[in-house]
C-alpha cells in the first residue's frame, strides 16, 4: 500500500522556505507512531529539511540529481523506481514535499492528515483532492496546550 502523510493548514499550506511554518510536537509523534518499521519516501528538499535519515525506518530519497548520495538512505530518481521497488504487502509512506505529493497522489491508497485549523504564510501546498473519492476511517481531535498551541485534528482517509 502506498500512503501519504501530511500536516497542512486551512489553505493546504505545508511549508515555507523549505521549513514547516509551525511547531506541533503532537504531529511529530503521530508521524513516528505511523511510520516506525515502515519504508518512508521523501523528496530531497524534505530530506534536507529533516537533516538526517529517520531512525527505525527504511528511508528513500527521491531526487532528480543523479549525483546525490546520502548515508543511511536509498536514493531513487523517479516515481517509477519507487513503484517498482515497492512490494504489495508493504505500506510505504510518502512524507513530501509538494512536488512528490503531486506525483504520487494518483497511486496513493491512504492519507494520514494532520489538519491545523490556522492559516500560515506558506509557499508549498498539498494537492487539492475530491473527498468523494476518499473515506474517512479515523479522526481524533488533538489536545491544544502550551506545546501544541493550535486546534488540530488527526485524520486517516482510504481511497474508495
Amino acid at each position: 500500500m502506498l500512503s501519504m502523510m501530511v500536516a497542512y493548514d486551512r489553505n493546504r499550506g505545508i511549508g515555507k522556505n523549505n521549513a514547516m511554518p509551525w511547531h506541533l510536537p503532537a504531529d511529530l509523534a503521530f508521524l513516528k507512531k505511523n511510520t516506525v518499521g515502515k519504508t518512508i519516501v521523501m523528496g530531497r528538499s524534505t530530506f534536507e529539511a529533516i537533516g538526517k535519515p529517520l531512525p527505525e525506518r527504511r528511508n528513500i530519497v527521491l531526487t532528480r540529481q543523479e549525483s546525490f548520495k546520502v548515508e543511511g538512505a536509498e536514493v531513487v530518481h523517479s516515481i517509477e523506481e519507487v513503484m517498482n521497488a515497492k512490494r504489495l504487502d508493504e505500506e510505504w509512506v510518502v512524507l513530501g514535499g509538494s512536488d512528490v505529493y503531486e506525483q504520487v497522489f494518483p497511486y496513493a491508497e491512504r492519507l494520514y492528515i494532520t489538519y491545523i485549523a490556522e492559516t500560515f504564510d506558506a509557499d508549498r501546498f498539498f494537492p487539492t483532492f475530491d473527498l468523494e473519492e476518499w473515506e474517512l476511517v479515523w479522526k481524533e481531535k488533538g489536545i491544544r496546550n502550551e506545546k501544541n498551541p493550535f486546534d488540530y485534528w488527526f485524520q486517516i482517509y482510504e481511497r474508495r
